[in-house]
């Protein structure tokens, strides 16, 4: 089918806190933009209904006509059903075997294309940001999990009807911490935003973090990027080292990762990220090159994330207009 100029292609991203979608237009111009609570608490049911609503509520508030849209596109986290497009499960939700493709082309009468959100995440910033030009990117995104991405020559990564690169479930440390599967010692138990912030509280209830103590107190809802940040830049030496340790630990995920793809540039990504960017990406920088094999040492770069919020939605959207129109 030929291009319209006045073809709308919508990007959604579903997070455990967030919604936010977007309408753009053929160039990716934004046309509008939603965001919603995604209060996932209250399940599956009321949860797709609410993105539903929320595209709803974007084409209403812009003056959208729906039968003008090409194709939706959207990223959720964990394991998805790519040939089905069902999440299969989010952690984070509480959410499992959700028929998001169905509801959403019922709803809105267009083909829908169903990602993992770090997947739409590191594909937008290959398309438009920070990886755009590279051969292999690999995405790592540490917050309340650590989620990863593959883009490799132009094509997202994914397993067979599955997506994949779960690099926060891959076991980096001998540790014994959990991250909410069997396996102990993985990155995601080790350097998540939520492991930091456990730690973080425990260092403020024994005194050791006044900072923190004084300005976000102990309860982990309360101790966010920003309270992290805050509380190092007034002192907190141990909140600061506790975030170098979670860097150190993404850094040694980076060697293992540049040992079995080569990828020429890392992405790292997330609130945790932008919070304390120069901390975090010159940890993991130097943690890699120290310990990765002499010939691959400058053969890689680590960067920042560039589109902050909109790198899910926008990646989202031309992933599936990539999927709709091939």
């Amino acid at each position: 089918m030929a291009e319209k100029s006045d073809d709308i292609w919508i990007g959604f991203d579903l997070g455990g806190t967030k919604m936010l979608t977007v309408a753009y237009d053929s160039q990716y111009n934004v046309l509008g933009r939603r965001r919603r609570k995604t209060r996932g608490r209250e399940g599956s049911d009321s949860g797709i209904a609410r993105i539903g609503s929320t595209i709803e509520r974007l084409l209403g508030e812009n003056d959208l006509d729906a039968k003008r849209i090409r194709g939706i596109g959207i990223g959720c986290p964990g394991p998805i059903d790519l040939d089905n497009g069902r999440i299969l499960t989010t952690p984070n939700l509480g959410w499992d075997d959700v028929d998001i493709q169905k509801f959403l082309e019922k709803k809105f009468d267009c083909p829908v294309v169903v990602l993992n959100d770090v997947d739409a995440g590191l594909y937008g910033e290959y398309q438009f940001g920070a990886a755009k030009g590279s051969r292999c990117a690999v995405g790592i995104f540490p917050g309340t999990g650590v989620g990863g991405a593959c883009v490799y020559e132009g094509t997202i990564l994914q397993g067979a009807g599955v997506s994949c690169m779960e690099i926060g479930h891959t076991r980096i440390s001998s540790g014994s911490r959990s991250s909410g599967i069997e396996l102990p010692g993985t990155l995601e138990a080790e350097a998540s935003r939520l492991s930091i912030a456990a730690e973080a509280a425990k260092a403020a209830f024994r005194g050791d973090a006044p900072a923190l103590a004084k300005d976000a107190g102990t309860d982990l809802a309360d101790i966010r990027s920003g309270a992290l940040a805050d509380s190092i830049n007034a002192g907190d030496k141990v909140v600061r080292r506790l975030v170098e340790e979670a860097s150190e630990s993404i850094g040694i995920s980076v060697v293992n990762i540049i040992h079995l793809l080569c990828p020429d540039t890392i992405v790292l990504g997330g609130g945790l990220v932008e919070a304390m960017e120069e901390l975090i990406i010159g940890t993991v920088t130097k943690t890699a090159r120290k310990n990765v094999m002499s010939v691959y040492k400058d053969r890689f770069k680590v960067v920042a994330a560039k589109l902050g919020d909109d790198a899910g939605v926008k990646g989202a959207a031309a992933w599936a207009r990539r999927k709709i129109e091939a």
